[in-house]
């Protein structure tokens, strides 16, 4: 029996490596694919992408937001994986009480993101110093060494009408501070209602906020301009900034650099490219 204890706090294990595997995080099935192969996989949502060239094949059981959990059982996996962020409650849960053996994930930080992928091997049977775990764990090492005193300040819109961006509590943020940058919207939860969130309306008390994610906050251009940023990120992915959005930002008067929403935000084996890349394109951004 192999197991691992996953984010909600429950011991996950196989009697056996899994060979059958049910991936509903697209950062995840790469992870699995370059861990163990494209042919452990036998399904992933429509948003799981890589590896292109390979992933094509395996079967599609929804989205990552709206799982088709009867396919998946269907599909009779000795392992699923899920994320307490991006896929359903219900969905995730549906799957846990239809009996299969579901790890639910949810690294916040380049540090969990790199046992999160320990974990992964432990499941899979594979070696724990795997090349691209062992990649990965240098290139953490590394960035760390060569950290700068001083940080690139910079905003990362990840949605916009209205703007929309994440705090310190997010593996975004982590990542960015990792490679050189400082979120300047790291301290500022999300405040509730959305007219609180931008400015025209008090926020409700913490009691009534209850457990609602307080991570992503909606801003303002006035609030982004008060907190100056010296550069703003522009990522592909959730929402896909574009030449069409330079306009609405160039008042801020700060250079506006496009990047790989995948390098932000998906976690795993791509660590040890995706940190090399960031950190590159944050040393060449000029600073003020």
């Amino acid at each position: 029996m192999t197991s691992v204890v996953d984010a909600l706090g429950r011991t996950v294990g196989c009697p056996e490596p899994a060979r059958r595997i049910v991936s509903l995080v697209p950062s995840e099935t790469e992870a699995v694919a370059e861990l163990s192969g494209v042919g452990r996989l036998a399904g992933r949502t429509r948003y799981c992408i890589e590896p292109a060239g390979r992933i094509e094949a395996v079967p599609v059981v929804g989205g990552t937001k709206k799982i088709e959990v009867e396919a998946v059982v269907a599909l009779e996996p000795d392992l699923v994986l899920a994320n307490q962020e991006e896929n359903g409650r219900a969905d995730v849960e549906a799957l846990i009480d239809a009996g299969l053996v579901v790890h639910v994930s949810f690294p916040c930080s380049v540090d969990a993101a790199l046992a999160y992928s320990r974990s992964l091997a432990v499941l899979l049977g594979v070696p724990d110093d795997a090349p691209a775990l062992r990649a990965a764990s240098d290139a953490f090492t590394e960035a760390q060494r060569a950290l700068r005193p001083s940080p690139l300040r910079v905003f990362v819109p990840i949605w916009k009408d209205p703007w929309m961006t994440f705090d310190a509590r997010t593996f975004a943020s982590d990542i960015l501070e990792l490679c050189g940058a400082h979120n300047v919207f790291a301290d500022r939860p999300r405040h509730y209602p959305l007219a609180a969130d931008l400015g025209t309306a008090p926020p409700l008390p913490t009691e009534r906020v209850g457990d609602r994610d307080t991570r992503y906050p909606r801003v303002p251009l006035d609030e982004v301009r008060a907190r100056r940023p010296d550069a703003v990120l522009l990522p592909d992915e959730p929402y896909e900034f574009s030449e069409a959005d330079v306009p609405d930002l160039e008042p801020l008067g700060v250079p506006l650099v496009f990047t790989s929403g995948k390098d932000l935000f998906w976690y795993g084996t791509r660590l040890r490219a995706s940190i090399p890349r960031l950190r590159s394109l944050l040393d060449s951004i000029p600073r003020p």
